[in-house]
């Protein structure tokens, strides 16, 4: 399979035609040319995908395949399009026959907190977070920033999901990226009737979820003191598991999920319920700040739990949904690759 370390790209030929890494002069040279594209063809990826690991390997085979092919591209604008012509290719590639990724409140009800946490799915199930840092818009207008934030949410990634894979290329291309209808047709190999069309459903989709594609009140500076703040006091009523106090930073309506776990709870009873009860474990845990502080536009922070032997282990990825002055929704990844990805390590020792 071809090889592709985050970061760079080194290349050479095997036996069997495939690509592993080497340094070469030459190659660094061509590398030169593509690099500058790697974060907004991993948000693109992303959006597409919902998974950070999925859109790593459609990069990876993104840029492998351009230098395959590099010295046939002259000019910025032909090369950045041509990039996003393999990336689309390579994306409904591996979206064939695959079922949408989604986040627990895309598949079921709140349940009550007397639920035992048994019911999984599989990790190719679930929407999985990505760091802020990893898919930064290139620098530019402010409000076209706002967008690339905005549209990197997780409940706009898992409405994403909803739409047929060349729709969501449209939608994306079009509206994210604010390309042309004429461009977009000649990377999909169609008619601009054909993407106003598909555009047009993707529309309607998101609307009837109740979302648009709207920047105008998303931050693109970082954390707003007051979240800051907010958060501050969150991570201090979780390490000394003050329920009462972490409870009322949310919502009345505020929520909590768990994905690979298949439940989620909403509303201040219940949750107060969960932590006292099945979520009893987190008591003693610790919380560090990711290397990225946000993740899909949210706080993001990781949670590690009393191991028995004095220390404490990876156990979630907390993403941190704000809204008006309060906790809207708590997710907590429960899946430990995603450690390493926001810079965070394994275990604590104390």
């Amino acid at each position: 399979m071809a090889g592709l370390a985050r970061g760079r790209l080194e290349v050479t030929t095997e036996a069997e035609g495939q690509i592993r890494m080497t340094d070469t002069a030459a190659v660094e040279l061509d590398l030169a040319a593509l690099e500058p594209y790697r974060s907004e063809l991993t948000g693109y990826c992303y959006r597409m995908l919902g998974s950070a690991f999925d859109a790593d390997d459609a990069v990876q085979e993104t840029l492998v395949r351009a230098w395959q092919a590099l010295d046939k591209f002259e000019g910025r604008s032909a090369l950045r399009s041509w990039l996003y012509r393999i990336a689309t290719n390579v994306c409904l590639d591996a979206l064939r026959g695959r079922t949408r990724r989604a986040l627990p409140m895309d598949l079921s009800s709140p349940v009550p907190a007397t639920t035992a946490p048994v019911d999984q799915l599989g990790d190719e199930a679930w929407l999985t977070p990505i760091p802020d840092a990893d898919v930064a818009p290139p620098e530019g207008d402010p409000a076209q920033r706002a967008v690339f934030q905005e549209t990197i949410r997780l409940a706009f990634v898992a409405a994403l999901q909803h739409l047929p894979p060349r729709q969501r290329a449209v939608l994306i291309l079009r509206e994210v990226l604010c390309w042309q209808a004429t461009e977009v047709a000649e990377l999909l190999g169609t008619t601009v009737a054909s993407v106003n069309s598909a555009l047009q459903r993707a529309r309607a989709t998101l609307a009837a979820r109740d979302l648009s594609i709207n920047g105008a009140s998303a931050s693109t500076a970082g954390l707003a003191a007051e979240e800051r703040r907010l958060l501050a006091r969150y991570v201090d009523a979780f390490e000394r598991y003050d329920i009462e106090r972490l409870v009322a930073l949310l919502h009345e309506d505020g929520s909590i999920s768990m994905p690979p776990y298949t439940m989620w709870m909403q509303g201040h009873a219940e949750l107060l319920q969960w932590y006292v009860g099945y979520g009893k474990g987190c008591d003693g845990s610790r919380i560090l700040p990711a290397s990225s502080p946000t993740a899909n536009g949210s706080p993001v922070i990781g949670q590690y739990k009393p191991d028995g032997k004095g220390g404490h282990a990876a156990w979630s990825i907390q993403v941190v949904e704000i809204s008006d002055g309060r906790i809207a929704h708590i997710h907590h990844f429960l899946d430990t690759r995603l450690f390493a990805r926001f810079g965070l390590p394994l275990t604590l020792d104390d």
